[in-house]
């Protein structure tokens, strides 16, 4: 569903001399020795003092600058700062062992190579200046040399910046050594990093954060351990970690913890943890606004960002609402009606089997007695003009869909006949299973849910269109296939004795034929974003534009990661 790779940072190789924050200067003092050779050296490197301060520049710089560099930019020296590109520091650092002129503004920091002069004794005019935008910065800490066996103290070293830098549609890390020796000088510069660091609003500093043990092949604690919270850590954010203990664990919390304290919340685990914790977001902001969910209401959107990696940036999101028989069953991205939810309700029984033999057993024996549903689907389509989808603009109000209908129930269009599969989804559903998308037709923000209607087909037919998802030619090219886009979809199934269901392993001989996979309340299995619901009759499905807000860049751009996707 969304495509989150948890990858080791390589950044975190290089706190092993930058791990100790300067919330207040300490003095670093010169060390003490009676060692003649030390002595000796100290002579031999005073021949090449103004050299060493053109590199460690003290405090109180009272000496000439270098020719190419102006008398007025003195090391340390405040300026008056009017616009964003008008410098805050000045000073000299040494980066990647090179001496050189850095500038601190508002937005940037810039440094420049300083060059000896020309032969004709005039600057060199082919300076090439370098720069790193500080949105990119997520953390600056002391760089300090320490010995084997030191805790505290050490030699200052300088300062480093850690970077997280967009390169294309990826992400990459790295980290900026300024090295200097001045404690002055690097307080200087360090309370001016911090004071432009803390500015950026959009930052969170409170997550709660929430871990399934059971995702990532049992994996997912000690990822978080291992890469996301040093990370949390090096950029000052407070983790307040639930591990999840059960199915639902999450949203119990959620219902119940105080909201006002964090900044966001953040999902170590698969597609149904993530779908669980943005259901309990949006119940949770239901709750707190006083609407009645026994009705047809009009959402309110989520208080906190919902992330699994916070990348600094702010993406919104549309939600789905399922609502029957007027009551709101939950929230969510993405629903399967007919294979999709028997293959998952066949795969929940068979829990008792490891994940992957139980979802390939489902799917296999799925196949196997593959039948029609015979159900009625009633959507409400986008406005159409010229042929092209108007899509609602950004950021608009949300809209109560539901009443909108009822006005206007000349726009509704109803479908009725056997279908394989159904499915509505409010976003593309990218993974490794189907690098296009199950939905490539949507957006996470376009304010529509692409609906995919299935008919009856031969099941030779339908295991073409199931392995076209896998490959780049078009899955829904297939003349039993139909696809729209629309703002709100009601689907009714009309004969439940369809299906089979599975024989139990106490009675093998059980004609399964006569049985139906429902329960006995009558109930029809549901695939929502990978859980299994039972719905006893016709099914609501609503979309709300942009009702959550996602920590990150825009996910369908992310580069394809090895995780399945649980939605098939």
């Amino acid at each position: 569903m969304f495509e989150s790779p948890l990858k080791t940072v390589k950044v975190l190789k290089s706190r092993s001399e930058s791990h100790e924050e300067l919330h207040e200067m300490e003095t670093v003092l010169p060390r003490r020795s009676g060692d003649r050779e030390k002595k000796k050296k100290k002579m031999k490197q005073q021949k090449h003092k103004r050299e060493k301060r053109a590199d460690s520049v003290p405090e109180t710089c009272t000496e000439e600058l270098p020719v190419t560099v102006s008398k007025e930019r003195r090391t340390g020296e405040k300026c008056s700062v009017t616009r964003a590109d008008d410098p805050i520091v000045r000073g000299i650092f040494k980066i990647e062992k090179k001496s050189c002129d850095v500038v601190l503004t508002a937005t940037r920091l810039i440094w420049t190579q300083i060059q000896p002069e020309t032969p004709t004794g005039e600057p060199d005019s082919h300076k090439q200046e370098e720069h790193l935008e500080l949105r990119e910065v997520f953390a600056v800490k002391v760089k300090k040399r320490r010995s084997i066996g030191q805790q505290m103290g050490g030699t200052l070293l300088g300062l480093t910046l850690f970077c997280c830098v967009r390169k294309g549609l990826k992400l990459k890390d790295k980290a900026l050594h300024l090295n200097n020796m001045s404690a002055d000088h690097c307080q200087v510069w360090f309370t001016h990093l911090k004071e432009i660091l803390n500015g950026y609003r959009d930052r969170p500093k409170s997550l709660k954060v929430f871990v399934n043990p059971t995702s990532h092949r049992k994996e997912a604690y000690q990822l978080y351990r291992d890469d996301v919270a040093p990370l949390f850590k090096l950029a000052d954010i407070k983790a307040d970690v639930t591990v999840t203990q059960r199915k639902g664990h999450a949203l119990s919390v959620l219902k119940e913890c105080k909201l006002n304290e964090y900044d966001g919340v953040v999902v170590v685990g698969g597609d149904g943890s993530v779908a669980e914790v943005a259901h309990g977001l949006l119940l949770r902001a239901q709750m707190d606004a006083g609407r009645d969910t026994d009705s047809i209401f009009t959402p309110v959107r989520a208080a906190l960002p919902l992330g699994v990696i916070p990348a600094g940036n702010h993406q919104a999101v549309d939600v789905c609402s399922f609502s029957s028989q007027g009551h709101l069953l939950r929230f969510g991205f993405s629903a399967m009606f007919g294979f999709g939810g028997r293959t998952l309700a066949l795969a929940e029984r068979h829990r008792w089997m490891p994940p992957t033999q139980r979802r390939e057993f489902a799917l296999v024996r799925t196949l196997a007695k593959l039948k029609p549903e015979d159900c009625e689907v009633s959507f409400l389509p986008l406005k159409q003009a010229q042929g092209t989808i108007q899509e609602p603009k950004c950021r608009e109000p949300v809209r109560d869909i539901g009443r909108r209908a009822s006005e206007e129930d000349e726009a509704w269009q109803t479908v009725q006949g056997l279908f394989l599969n159904i499915s509505i989804m409010a976003i593309p559903c990218i993974c490794s299973m189907a690098p296009r998308g199950l939905a490539p037709t949507t957006r996470l923000d376009n304010g529509s849910m692409a609906l995919i209607a299935v008919g009856n087909a031969s099941k030779s037919e339908f295991i073409k269109h199931l392995k076209r998802y896998s490959s780049v030619n078009n899955q829904f090219s297939f003349r039993f296939v139909e696809t729209h886009s629309v703002q709100a979809v009601k689907l009714r199934p009309r004969f439940q004795g369809s299906w089979a269901d599975e024989p139990s392993e106490e009675n093998a001989e059980f004609d399964s034929k006569h049985r139906p996979i429902i329960s006995s309340e009558g109930t029809y299995p549901w695939n929502i974003d990978g859980d299994l619901l039972e719905v006893p009759s016709e099914l609501l499905i609503r979309v709300h534009p942009e009702l959550i807000t996602l920590f990150g860049v825009n996910v369908e751009e992310t580069e394809e990661s090895l995780i399945k996707c649980s939605c098939i």
